[in-house]
């Protein structure tokens, strides 16, 4: 089943130095029938505005992911961790415990966009993980790139929680299939530019729940970039 969610029905927020799209119920948008999607609670697509960003606040028992569609984040936290990110770059947090962070835009002239992924941990507790990966776009261009996996995974970025998330940079007219294993399900992210799916158009900031398929094909109606994260089924 394949159930596309246009990106004029999320919720959305504007701050002045932050302008939010929220795939799920976050902040002040409050929905009871869109909580969460299997282990995915959060997707936010943020602008964070330039010399400005989210001061140091705390997090626990979370698995988050940053993933940059452009401009540059910088980041430090309680770990003593302290860098800088760019396009198709990723930074992951497995809270744990209890973990206080910071994400800025320190430039003066491009505002930065990413993509805030926040996936419910199998348990309590698990130990503290940071890292990030700096991809580079012959990765990801005309290929998915297995971004992040579970412990068990191939991907160079391991979370605790049992998900695969996949990123694509697809040239206009070229397509790729993806294989949904039995009892798993996807959450699709038209980041930018405009694709098919099975057959159904996502425009950029458009999503898509993938239930009960075997396999989906995704076919790019202009240059593609897009995100999706392969799960359990809830």
């Amino acid at each position: 089943m394949l159930k596309k969610l246009l990106k004029e029905n999320m919720g959305t927020s504007n701050l002045g130095w932050l302008e939010s799209r929220f795939h799920f119920s976050f902040a002040d948008y409050r929905n009871a029938d869109n909580i969460n999607f299997g282990v995915l609670r959060v997707l936010n697509d943020d602008i964070i505005h330039t010399e400005s960003g989210f001061d140091t606040h705390p997090h626990a028992n979370m698995e988050i992911v940053s993933y940059v569609v452009r401009g540059e984040i910088t980041h430090k936290d309680s770990m003593g961790n302290s860098e800088t990110l760019k396009r198709g770059e990723v930074q992951y947090l497995s809270a744990g415990d209890g973990i206080y962070h910071s994400e800025h835009n320190l430039n003066k002239t491009e505002d930065l966009r990413l993509l805030q992924i926040w996936i419910i941990p199998p348990k309590n507790g698990l130990p503290r993980l940071y890292g990030s990966k700096r991809y580079l776009q012959d990765e990801r261009k005309n290929k998915l790139l297995n971004i992040v996996s579970s412990q068990d995974g191939n991907a160079k970025i391991k979370l605790h929680q049992d998900v695969n998330m996949y990123v694509s940079e697809l040239e206009k007219s070229k397509s790729l299939d993806f294989e949904i294993q039995n009892q798993r399900q996807v959450y699709f992210a038209q980041i930018e530019g405009s694709s098919k799916i099975n057959g159904i158009e996502l425009k950029s900031g458009d999503a898509m729940e993938i239930t009960k398929e075997e396999k989906i094909t995704i076919e790019a109606i202009t240059n593609s970039h897009f995100l999706f994260i392969e799960m359990k089924e809830a």
